[in-house]
């Protein structure tokens, strides 16, 4: 079926966008929305039915997701949404579209198309041409982050070079960030108390799914900000701003508060509560901020969120102050810090058996150890799984413990299981920035990249300063070719101190012919990654390879090193440089290899089967048993084929 509206044509059978015969790209999921708004023109289509329509019954997806991908969709039609040429939204009701839509006789469009197909066919040859990279870098869970407190020069260089939200265009008034809460006590040690609070609260009022809420990590950077709360609110895209302070003396604790509207910079209202310092009095503050937020922003409360907010984690205040110790320690990451904290989280839960938020961090902190130390996976991992289990026994809607529950199954390869769990963790919090993140990391994994896009930019559009989701952008635009997006992301994830920024920019300049600067780039990576693994000397460094790409001269000394590091240490630089240079038959020998390790490093070099470079990886015909052994088959046929990928009878094609 073919539907002509305005200027533009819309090819359902051949997927295909055109705007005078020229094709205008779209991500999967923008051409569903875009098809449900051409179908039910003129009418109105509601936000309930176009989710229904474009993500089915399994996805969580709030307003504000659906409108990042409305101005996604904007943005690739070149529509204005103050003065809509195309599509038109009405505010808490739907979306309609603006012009007449006619339908076009498929015989009438047959040379037209003809045209368009060679014309596409001729830009998929020019961009099989283009030869991508090697990986040494991965995304992985929670990697490559820097400790905050040290990154916090970084973060602020990165806002002050433009890499923040530009998220005007959905601004919601039911948006808010909350900055850092001001220590006020006489006692620096304080500061623990000062931002557990802050967090708690952070929390509860994301447990309100229609409001947006700004995630830890982008609103620490404004932590003693001079800048002034309209430039903030624009930064993070918000409509309100909630700031305040605590101070602690005694059995005796002050909060204050006040609840800033953004456009105007003047206070909703303020509030101080004077209380005696116990577990219930806080809960019971928090409770009642969270509450007159939602009564400000005119969001309705249902009785389940109402629950939750009302809710006492403990009645326990040193359990309560252990745990916030904990969380404190935990976000600054680190060896010796996440030791600290399972260690307070233990003692949390040894005094409250019944303190379910202190039972999630144990799982979190023993998730993460063994990426920030040498810690073995084979120790904490199972005791993450106990931890998790015993947090969601006593409370489950914790999204945290449901998403470490989902990170260690995709870790294992069960792929169908960790799906479950992370649709879980987002039923349970659908705000929740890291389940986002995590999720799309695992939709990455398996190949499904316009579905991964999606939940990248919710996570994105929920903490626009978290170096991984920035990271996390970027690798998915670099796989789908989009160079300027690739670079926009990899630059804004360097600032913010996560590493694979420098991997992005050094291939991206690599495909645009700027070698010296590629060449420069890979050395920063290489730089890094030693600082990484105490100063270790890895012989098959990003500059070996890009320099290999670059000069047909230094290539056969690369593929020697190459085949003399055919270790299990090497799995991921052995495959993608034999990718890399043609070698199948060797890229093949190498998965192989890996199909005989356990769980985390058999299932870590699938990242890189949907780079653009990997196509003739993927279309050889032992493909399909590789993937089949790995279980991804039977996950896709539950939950959907990659984007490269398409079911034949009992095996698949891909390209």
């Amino acid at each position: 079926m073919i539907y002509e509206f305005s200027d533009l044509t819309l090819d359902l059978d051949r997927h295909l966008l055109t705007r005078g015969g020229q094709s205008i790209k779209l991500t999967k999921l923008s051409f569903k929305v875009l098809k449900a708004l051409v179908q039910a023109a003129p009418a109105l289509i509601s936000h309930d039915e176009l989710i229904d329509q474009v993500w089915g019954p399994k996805r969580v997806i709030t307003p504000d997701n659906l409108s990042q991908r409305m101005k996604t969709l904007r943005q690739s039609l070149g529509d204005d949404p103050n003065q809509p040429l195309y599509i038109e939204g009405l505010r808490g009701e739907g979306y309609r579209l603006v012009p007449e839509v006619r339908i076009q006789s498929a015989q009438a469009s047959s040379g037209s198309s003809s045209r368009s197909s060679r014309k596409a066919l001729s830009s998929r040859f020019i961009v099989s041409l283009v030869v991508l990279a090697w990986a040494l870098g991965y995304i992985a869970f929670d990697k490559f982050v820097l400790d905050p407190v040290e990154d916090e020069q970084i973060a602020q260089s990165a806002r002050h070079q433009g890499h923040t939200a530009t998220l005007t265009e959905s601004l919601s008034d039911k948006s808010i960030a909350v900055l850092p809460f001001e220590n006020r006590s006489s006692r620096e040690q304080d500061q623990f108390f000062t931002d557990g609070m802050h967090d708690d609260l952070l929390a509860a009022i994301a447990k309100i799914d229609s409001i947006k809420v700004i995630s830890r990590t982008s609103v620490m950077e404004y932590r003693d900000t001079i800048k002034k709360i309209p430039q903030i609110a624009q930064e993070l895209g918000v409509a309100t701003i909630l700031e305040g302070g605590i101070q602690r003396s005694g059995n005796q604790v002050r909060i204050n508060v006040q609840l800033i509207d953004a456009a105007t910079d003047e206070h909703l209202w303020t509030e101080t509560y004077d209380r005696e310092l116990t577990a219930a009095n806080l809960f019971a503050v928090q409770s009642e901020i969270t509450k007159k937020i939602a009564h400000a922003l005119q969001a309705e409360l249902s009785t389940d969120e109402r629950l939750r907010i009302d809710a006492r984690p403990t009645d326990n205040l040193q359990a309560y102050e252990l745990y916030l110790r904990g969380r404190y320690l935990w976000q600054r990451r680190g060896d010796e810090n996440i030791r600290h904290a399972i260690n307070l989280f233990e003692q949390a839960t040894d005094l409250d058996p019944q303190f379910a938020r202190a039972w999630s961090s144990l799982a979190a902190t023993h998730f993460t150890l063994p990426v920030y130390s040498d810690a073995p996976r084979s120790e904490h991992y199972p005791l993450a799984v106990s931890a998790a289990q015993r947090a969601l026994a006593q409370d489950d809607s914790l999204a945290e413990a449901y998403a470490v529950l989902g990170g260690l199954a995709d870790m294992d390869g069960k792929w169908a299981e960790a799906e479950t769990l992370f649709l879980l963790a987002l039923a349970s919090e659908p705000m929740d920035s890291t389940a986002r993140l995590w999720y799309g990391e695992h939709l990455l994994k398996l190949g499904r990249l316009d579905d991964g896009l999606e939940e990248a930019l919710m996570a994105y559009e929920l903490d626009p300063l978290h170096p991984g989701t920035n990271a996390l952008l970027g690798w998915i635009y670099f796989y789908l070719n989009d160079t300027n997006n690739a670079l926009k992301y990899g630059a804004a994830a360097s600032d913010l101190g996560h590493a694979s920024g420098l991997y992005f920019q050094a291939w991206m300049n690599l495909r645009m012919g700027e070698f010296d600067r590629a060449v420069g780039f890979a050395e920063q990576w290489d730089e890094r990654m030693a600082e990484k693994f105490d100063n270790l000397q890895i012989p098959l460094t990003l500059r070996t390879f890009i320099e290999a790409k670059i000069d047909p001269a230094k290539r056969p000394l690369f593929l020697k090193t190459l085949a003399a590091h055919e270790t299990i240490d090497f799995i991921q630089p052995l495959f993608t440089g034999y990718v890399g240079f043609d070698q199948i038959d060797e890229a093949y020998r190498v998965a192989t290899m890996a199909l005989g390790l356990d769980g985390f490093y058999r299932n870590n070099f699938v990242w890189y089967f949907w780079r653009s470079d990997m196509a003739p990886f993927r279309q050889d015909p032992r493909f399909a048993g590789l993937v089949t052994e790995l279980r991804m088959v039977d996950y896709w046929r539950e939950y959907g084929w990659p984007d490269v990928c398409q079911p034949a009878g009992d095996s698949l094609t891909c390209k």
